[in-house]
């Protein structure tokens, strides 16, 4: 006697799976659409099935040039970085998920962006029906850090500049003091 359950899709209803996934696809667009970060679901051959709006607004895409493109050719192939590669391999191969991958690029009609990425694949596990009818599929989180790493690096330059400057002001006040200790030195031998 086998012990592996499995769904009898005629007890339930030959579109059950297919309303089932609908209604699954339907819940994470939803949260996807109204995330103010960029984002990005991706299928198993890592296809964009969906973006949202920040995501376009972001990087300066329409949806006709985005949807069912592999993520590596958006953009004229811009998004085709062999790290990124590696990570989401991982995703797909070993069911895993990373945070906080930073990418700094130059995009032709946007500019230089430097963009903290986060992804997880999303699958359902076991006996819940055909491997076909929940694929799994990638959310790519984007938080475009371009501004900050500008404020960051002007702080850092001024920082530097006060540092040097304080420097230079100690350094002058020192040769002050020994002309004073010299002076008042002077001073005590004649007396």
């Amino acid at each position: 006697m086998s012990t592996h359950n499995t769904v009898s899709t005629g007890a339930i209803g030959d579109d059950f799976f297919e309303r089932l996934w609908q209604r699954s696809w339907t819940y994470i667009k939803t949260v996807v659409d109204v995330a103010r970060e960029p984002m990005l679901i991706l299928d198993q051959d890592l296809r964009v099935m969906a973006a949202n709006e920040p995501f376009y607004e972001t990087f300066g895409v329409s949806a006709k040039d985005t949807g069912g493109k592999v993520v590596y050719e958006l953009g004229n192939g811009q998004w085709d970085i062999p790290a990124l590669r590696t990570l989401l391999s991982e995703i797909l191969s070993k069911d895993t998920f990373f945070k906080g991958f930073q990418v700094a690029h130059d995009f032709p009609t946007i500019g230089r962006k430097v963009v903290i990425l986060n992804a997880r694949q999303i699958h359902i596990a076991g006996d819940v029906g055909p491997a076909e009818d929940f694929p799994p599929i990638i959310l790519l989180a984007m938080e475009d850090v371009t501004e900050m790493m500008v404020v960051a690096e002007s702080l850092s330059k001024h920082a530097t500049q006060i540092e040097q400057t304080l420097n230079a002001r100690a350094q002058k006040m020192e040769l002050h003091i020994e002309k004073l200790e010299k002076e008042l030195n002077k001073i005590k031998n004649k007396s």
